[in-house]
């Protein structure tokens, strides 16, 4: 499937923009979702089940169409954004991700508001283009980081910030299963936003520095499987994270060492999503030497608590804040800066993968020079 933005123009621009403001709309919203695959039509059945949005289906392939035409009769469909761009007020971009730029910047440059999936884009040009782009033109750019709108994360987040967990040593995060390959991006950029989008959010800071280590197995084109390690200046701590389109499992896991405790989040659990472990592993006195093997420490076991959470699905949350956001004119919780964040750290980690050494992430600074920082960048 190949999306190519159009250089039509819309017939007319239904937008008003305020002097220094961002454009606005009428009551009911209409939005394009440009690409009816894997996530286009989970965005198609969650924003038509939303009262006051009409939604239009874009997407290059008939048979793709045809599909999403018999699930959404009601629904105004395309085979180019160019032909209904002039009737919507926003773009859902789920597309392949080398036609995130193109089809967000053709929306944004004629002041449409733009939901984009992750990752944002495929280089850090195109997605500071877009950033410059929804700003020039007052609109939102928001980047589809799906699970920073997950009440399980929000309550990560909430755990580590209590201080609950003292002191994070580390966190673990695995995103496995087998496939789904990918033709334009390797599992890294395919899979790793969203660990790397948790672990920021739960931080509160992007990673200074990567180490990658990536493999290909299958086929000729992408590595199916990676280890990524992400060193967090400001916390002082670590996140590794496994990705794999190579697995018998499915996995979708974020564990979080503390000094006191440990939490776990499974996103694979129906009803124990997180778990708090008070256990740990404490240091002792180094001169009592009770078992001369061993080494000086000593073992803590406590409860494990599984808090509730009430469960709304993410991907309804996210795309009804896109459509709030629009229609008062709020900051989205994820705007396009933040999936810029993203993308430089996935930058980095091509820069890791293809020298087999770390790889400072853009705007970092390496107090050993600037070598890798400026490759990064470039």
């Amino acid at each position: 499937m190949k999306f190519v933005a159009s250089t039509a123009q819309p017939a007319a621009n239904l937008a008003g923009c305020e002097p220094g403001g961002l454009t606005t709309f009428g009551p009911d919203v209409r939005v394009a979702v440009v690409g009816y695959g894997y996530w286009g039509s989970k965005h198609m059945r969650v924003l038509s089940s939303m009262p006051g949005v009409r939604v239009t289906i874009v997407d290059e392939d008939p048979e793709r169409i045809a599909e999403a035409r018999r699930n959404y009769p009601q629904a105004e469909s395309a085979l180019r954004l160019g032909d209904v761009l002039g009737r919507v007020d926003a773009v859902v971009v789920a597309t392949p991700p080398a036609a995130h730029a193109p089809v967000a910047l053709q929306a944004l440059r004629q002041g449409r508001h733009a939901l984009v999936e992750k990752p944002l884009a495929t280089t850090i040009e195109d997605a500071q283009e877009m950033v410059d782009a929804a700003a020039a033109n007052g609109v939102h750019l928001m980047a589809g980081h799906t699970f920073e709108y997950n009440a399980a994360v929000w309550k990560l987040k909430e755990i580590i910030d209590s201080g609950e967990l003292g002191r994070v040593l580390y966190i673990d995060a695995a995103r496995l299963s087998l496939g789904k390959y990918q033709r334009d991006c390797n599992v890294i950029w395919d899979l790793a936003p969203h660990d790397i989008s948790i672990a920021t959010f739960l931080l509160g800071e992007v990673p200074r520095s990567t180490w990658v280590w990536a493999k290909r197995h299958v086929g000729h084109r992408h590595a199916d499987v990676a280890y990524l390690r992400l060193d967090f200046e400001k916390a002082a701590t670590h996140a590794f994270v496994h990705v794999s389109w190579l697995d018998p499992c499915k996995e979708r896991r974020v564990t979080i060492v503390g000094e006191r405790k440990m939490v776990v989040y499974n996103d694979m659990s129906d009803n124990e999503r997180i778990r708090i472990y008070d256990i740990g592993v404490d240091p002792t006195d180094p001169d009592d030497h009770g078992e001369s093997h061993a080494m000086p420490v000593s073992y803590r076991t406590g409860d494990i608590v599984s808090p509730f959470i009430q469960f709304n699905e993410p991907l309804l949350v996210q795309d009804s804040h896109f459509i709030d956001c629009i229609r008062t004119g709020a900051k989205p919780n994820t705007p396009g800066e933040r999936g810029l964040d993203i993308v430089r750290v996935l930058a980095a980690t091509d820069v890791a993968e293809a020298t087999g050494r770390p790889a400072f992430v853009a705007g970092s600074i390496d107090p050993a020079g600037t070598e890798l920082a400026r490759e990064v960048a470039s």
